[in-house]
């Protein structure tokens, strides 16, 4: 019981470090928890080195990184599998566009609808169409400012225009 009493600061630095970096693996980034639970391990390495030796140390080093590795490989199998994956916090439904959700605006009325182009096309540029300034992009061929053009396609946010 003297060795735990006399050790107990070891022994909390690397429970702390284990428990942060397990609270780390969850946090989005590399922020202060991940870096207050590496700080903690060293800080248990360096007390073990003072008090013990250089051979304490590398096996506390090995204990406190397998530990390590082993709590956060089994908080993230727990959410995949276990229990904490059945709960509310993960998040289950997804924004498909047959559920109304888009990506960027619907620029399919503009199909087939014909403007004149505000800038030179080469091939990226500005058209307008009905008052609307777009960004196009022609089929690969200059087009001069002022040119007539016809919107052929429209691929998410991308327009594709031919000249008339």
């Amino acid at each position: 019981m003297e060795v735990i009493v006399q050790n107990l600061p070891i022994v909390l630095c690397i429970l702390v470090g284990v428990a942060l970096m397990v609270v780390e693996a969850f946090m989005p980034g590399f922020g202060v928890a991940g870096f207050f639970g590496i700080a903690a391990e060293f800080v248990a390495v360096v007390l073990t080195f003072a008090n013990h030796g250089i051979a304490a140390a590398l096996v506390v080093l090995l204990i406190g990184v397998t530990v390590s590795a082993l709590a956060v490989s089994f908080s993230l199998r727990s959410i995949a599998k276990g229990k904490l994956s059945d709960s509310p916090m993960i998040l289950r439904e997804t924004e498909s566009a047959d559920k109304g959700y888009s990506t960027s605006e619907d620029l399919q009325v503009f199909l087939n609808k014909e403007g004149t182009a505000t800038t030179v096309l080469r091939p990226t540029g500005m058209a307008e169409f009905e008052g609307v300034k777009l960004n196009v992009v022609s089929d690969g061929e200059f087009i001069p400012a002022g040119t007539p053009v016809r919107i052929t396609a429209v691929e998410g946010a991308r327009i594709i225009v031919h000249k008339i």
